[in-house]
């Protein structure tokens, strides 16, 4: 991977970057701020979905996106807080497994009404459940395409495309299309397709992201999807860690919140006021003691879950990978909150 001058990565020889994450880390979410962040500064992202969850335009709150590149917003430098600079735009692309088989057919067989008559007669559908490396060739390949792709002017049509992957568990054998191909070509369209395919995947154009939460069951699933990715021999990009929230204490009381600390917590609560206007300590106390165990209990919650953050985010340190933590945003994320979490990637260098 390539360095930056202060050492950190450069993300600007990738065009096609996938973002993968087990299930509820957010990896939609941070696939949608990535493409707004990638855009800034006149550039041109396509952001892209494929498991047919219409994801992306519920998180713009625009209609469900058809089959075809359309555009979703529009994002300037001062809304990432960066000087000056071109607004840049990101697109949309909704990949539908049946049309793209219908557009693959029609480009290399010519089938033009026959294509449409094998949808009517179920044949599209059939093709792409019993043979599912077929269906992934037709996904990965018009990413493929879009991050190649150049216009009349020999200029590439979109400077990044951000592809909304399958979850970490699949997402290593939907990405290594040669392997799923083996069974069914081993010559034609279809293996050259796929050839080609892997030839953009693998290259240095290709950085795969996992999203991750400190949690033990989402960091687990990424230390084994970043070692699925390696053995196959796929470019491993960033490691995105998603909805963190602030630790509420500090080294000293993180460390001390198992001890016995009632009467300090209770003198603490005095002095703060919350003993009422009475100057009786009897009465002071009174109005005091209700309060400490609950307390109590939350720092001793609190800090444990410090504690295992802080293993987790050991654990991740392990893959020597770039790591770039987004903050949990309260009452989850509305378009605002994407060019907010958009401009937490731009400045700590994921963009």
């Amino acid at each position: 991977m390539a360095r930056t001058p202060d050492g950190g990565p450069d993300w600007e020889g990738v065009r096609l970057h996938v973002v993968s994450g087990k299930g509820g880390t957010g990896k939609t979410t941070v696939a949608a701020s990535l493409a707004l962040a990638l855009a800034a500064e006149g550039r041109r992202t396509l952001l892209i979905e494929v498991e047919g969850r219409q994801g992306i335009a519920e998180l713009f709150g625009i209609a469900a996106l058809p089959y075809e590149e359309r555009k979703i917003a529009s994002v300037s430098p001062a809304q990432l807080g960066l000087p000056g600079g071109a607004t840049g735009e990101v697109f949309a692309l909704a990949i539908d497994p049946e049309q793209a088989l219908l557009e693959y057919l029609d480009m290399f067989y010519k089938l033009g009404r026959a294509g449409k008559a094998l949808k009517k007669l179920g044949a599209i559908d059939f093709a792409t459940t019993v043979a599912p490396g077929l269906r992934d060739v037709l996904l990965t390949g018009k990413a493929c395409e879009a991050a190649r792709r150049k216009g009349p002017d020999g200029r590439r049509a979109y400077d990044a495309v951000v592809m909304d992957a399958p979850p970490t568990g699949r997402v290593t054998r939907f990405l290594n299309v040669n392997t799923e191909v083996a069974g069914l070509a081993r010559f034609g369209p279809i293996y050259n397709q796929a050839q080609a395919v892997m030839r953009v995947i693998r290259s240095p154009e290709t950085a795969v992201h996992l999203v991750t939460l400190l949690e033990e069951m989402p960091v687990q699933e990424t230390v084994d999807g970043v070692g699925g990715l390696r053995e196959a021999g796929l470019p491993v990009g960033g490691i995105v860690v998603n909805m963190v929230r602030p630790p509420l204490l500090d080294e000293a009381a993180v460390r001390a919140v198992d001890g016995d600390h009632r009467e300090e917590v209770a003198q603490a609560l005095v002095d703060a006021g919350l003993g009422g206007r009475s100057r009786t300590p009897a009465t002071v106390r009174a109005h005091v003691e209700p309060l400490l165990d609950p307390l109590l209990d939350q720092a001793r919650e609190h800090s444990a879950r410090v504690l295992l953050e802080r293993d987790q985010r050991a654990d991740l340190a392990q893959l020597d990978l770039p790591s770039y933590e987004l903050p949990l945003l309260g009452g989850g994320v509305d378009l605002g909150g994407l060019y907010r979490l958009a401009a937490e990637l731009k400045k700590r260098g994921a963009a």
